[in-house]
């Protein structure tokens, strides 16, 4: 296949060594990183290179220096970053934007039915900023699978039962889950297609990371972007999978109310 037919992505963190540098996303680790992973995969460059999490250690302008870099030797097309807090990410996009560097145009991060956390302020910051979004561990490690229940706990040796990964609201996994397994009835789906075709059908998903360990899995996962579902259906799972209200959630939402109507107003005249 034509390499610019392909869209290769990479990401840099994780320990390499155990010497300091070895890690993190320093200006060392960073081109030191894509040097090495460009060698493995045999290319010039790759499209999109992600700092996979926040270092405390290396000052936020330092990263963003270090992948601009990248981009003006044309190593790497586009960057991105993985697990990083709103706050983080915008300080990161205004440092870019004031000294002229390459920008975050993606974020990673993780994102089910079942687990909303991001919406509180990392969606937000995605519509206003304009960066897209590629969902990890889309069925939560597992839970949301359709192996496991209030009475079902999944197979003996399954992901979740030997790695609790990423931390869930099992009350609400399990309320999401009961929605979806009716759903998926009605359908003649799998539980994991309708939390795989929830997450297609919210505007802000660019691209879903599937982690299927068999053919059939992947031939079902993938079979999720067949699925439509309903506004009624989405709605169903919206409230069954609605995050807890938190502060300063709750005011915005209340102070800002008259405003929206305005807004909403103005759209249905214009």
């Amino acid at each position: 296949m034509p390499r610019d037919k392909v869209v290769v992505a990479t990401k840099v963190f994780g320990p390499t060594g155990e010497f300091p540098n070895a890690r993190g996303a320093s200006q060392y680790h960073i081109i030191d990183g894509v040097k090495a992973s460009l060698k493995r995969l045999q290319l010039d460059h790759v499209d999109l290179y992600q700092i996979h999490g926040f270092d405390p250690a290396t000052p936020i302008e330092e990263t963003v220096r270090a992948l601009d870099t990248l981009v003006q030797h044309g190593h790497v097309r586009y960057v991105g970053v993985s697990n990083w807090a709103a706050w983080q990410i915008v300080k990161a996009l205004g440092i870019a934007e004031r000294l002229g560097l390459a920008r975050f145009e993606t974020l990673q991060a993780y994102y089910t039915v079942a687990g909303r956390d991001l919406e509180r302020e990392l969606v937000p910051m995605l519509q206003t900023e304009g960066l897209g979004l590629m969902v990890w561990s889309p069925l939560a490690g597992g839970l949301l699978s359709g192996k496991y229940g209030r009475e079902q706990q999944g197979e003996a040796g399954s992901r979740r039962t030997t790695f609790d990964f990423p931390p869930v609201d099992r009350e609400r996994a399990y309320g999401c889950i009961d929605v979806m397994r009716e759903i998926a009835e009605a359908k003649g789906a799998s539980v994991a297609q309708i939390a795989l075709a929830w997450l297609l059908h919210q505007r802000v998903v660019s691209s879903v990371i599937v982690g299927a360990k068999k053919v059939e899995q992947l031939d079902d996962n993938i079979a999720a972007t067949g699925v439509a579902l309903t506004a009624k259906e989405l709605a169903k799972l919206d409230q069954v999978s609605a995050l807890p209200a938190e502060y300063p959630g709750w005011m915005l939402a209340r102070q800002g109310e008259a405003r929206r109507k305005q807004l909403e107003e103005a759209r249905r005249v214009g």
